[in-house]
């Protein structure tokens, strides 16, 4: 009868349908673990990558090593820096690396403001102050703008000839006496014979001003022209050369800022170095997020934990 099913017909079909559905499920299996280590890698990648570019350019955490702006801020608090306070700037090097990158700014139509609680990199080499110092970012309140005219008289500090109180906790020591780390190091400009209690008047440099040189005041603004990518050079007969070429005057390539330490008798600032220019700006300091004592070590745990500084975490830097 034609009805009849061979059992290896049987078999013959049923076996290809098998085989099919090995064929499409087996590869479905062995690929998933791979397109899952590739989507995770992708979203590490570009988690990181939007970390890099908030770190770069919006919001970075600092730490403060020093007591300069006591009590306004503490050894061992940390910080949250607002990078686009006062414009974009490239990173010096490509992130995560050594690499050296052409340094630029792009600042935004926001000024600096008296008062300001400003991150800044160390505008450069002053006497007596070590050269390493040039590659670490400070922390300063901003107290003149470009054009501005600085005093202090008896610690008291006048901005065009008005007092200004910029923070009820700054600590003034109205001693001249020198903190050990200030032996040897001259204040600026030099030749005033300023101290740091009686200091000025200083006019803040600003773009387009024009410095009157020679014999006598090159030794004031020699440092300063050096900074601004210049060569300056008293010759023997008592003539000024600027890049080689005889000047009597130099004209301000930049603005520039007076930062003063809130810990007046404890700050490296304005007074020993001088002026910072807007290119070195790196943002204005937002909020304490964490604060403990740095300087003990992670060994002594229980000792560590409980020099948390719970009042400070959170507190906004005025």
């Amino acid at each position: 009868m034609g009805t009849g099913r061979n059992p290896h017909q049987v078999g013959a079909t049923v076996k290809p349908e098998l085989l099919d559905i090995e064929s499409e499920s087996s590869p479905g299996i062995r690929s998933f673990p791979i397109r899952s280590l590739m989507e995770c890698g992708k979203t590490v990648l570009a988690t990181l990558l939007v970390a890099i570019i908030i770190k770069v350019f919006v919001v970075e955490a600092f730490r403060i090593p020093s007591g300069s702006m006591e009590n306004t801020l503490q050894v061992g608090d940390f910080l949250l820096v607002n990078k686009l306070a006062y414009g974009i700037r490239t990173p010096h090097t490509i992130p995560l690396t050594t690499i050296s990158l052409p340094a630029s700014s792009f600042p935004f139509s926001t000024s600096v403001r008296r008062g300001d609680v400003v991150v800044f990199e160390f505008p450069g080499n002053q006497q007596g102050v070590e050269r390493a110092m040039n590659d670490v970012n400070y922390i300063k309140r901003c107290i003149g703008l470009p054009g501005d005219t600085v005093e202090i008289l008896r610690s008291r500090v006048f901005v065009n000839g008005r007092e200004m109180l910029f923070s009820r906790n700054v600590k003034i020591n109205e001693s001249d006496g020198y903190a050990p780390w200030q032996r040897g190091i001259r204040l600026t400009p030099p030749g005033h014979g300023y101290t740091e209690n009686e200091y000025g008047p200083v006019v803040v440099p600003q773009r387009g001003d024009v410095i009157l040189l020679n014999r006598t005041t090159l030794d004031e603004w020699e440092d300063f022209i050096e900074r601004e990518g210049h060569t300056p050079r008293l010759t023997a007969d008592g003539t000024v050369r600027i890049d080689g070429v005889v000047a009597t005057s130099y004209t301000v390539e930049r603005d520039y800022y007076f930062m003063l330490g809130d810990n007046r008798n404890n700050s490296l600032d304005s007074r020993f170095w001088g002026f910072v220019p807007r290119e070195n700006l790196v943002g204005e300091a937002l909020m304490v997020y964490w604060s403990w004592d740095s300087d003990l070590s992670f060994l002594n745990f229980v000792e560590k934990a409980g020099s948390i500084r719970w009042e400070r975490i959170g507190t906004l830097v005025r």
